[in-house]
């Protein structure tokens, strides 16, 4: 499953990095929570949890309903 979430973070990477951000993988959880770490100017963006939420929740969602959700971690 990590590969998966992995090639999908890179599908994302793109949007995030048009911004001067990025978007870092750091754990897939027993309880099918994705972990991630946003960095450059997504890390210190006011728009930070709806980018997690409403961007990158949702596509990994839906490519893999499995995921509970999405959190942010510093």
């Amino acid at each position: 499953m990590e590969e998966k979430i992995k090639e999908a973070l890179e599908k994302i990477r793109p949007y995030l990095q048009q911004d001067g951000g990025d978007v870092e993988y750091v754990d897939y959880t027993d309880d099918n929570v994705v972990k991630v770490r946003l960095q450059g100017h997504c890390a210190g963006c006011p728009m930070s949890q709806m980018t997690v939420k409403n961007g990158i929740e949702r596509l990994l969602k839906e490519a893999y309903p499995e995921v509970a959700s999405v959190e942010s971690v510093s």
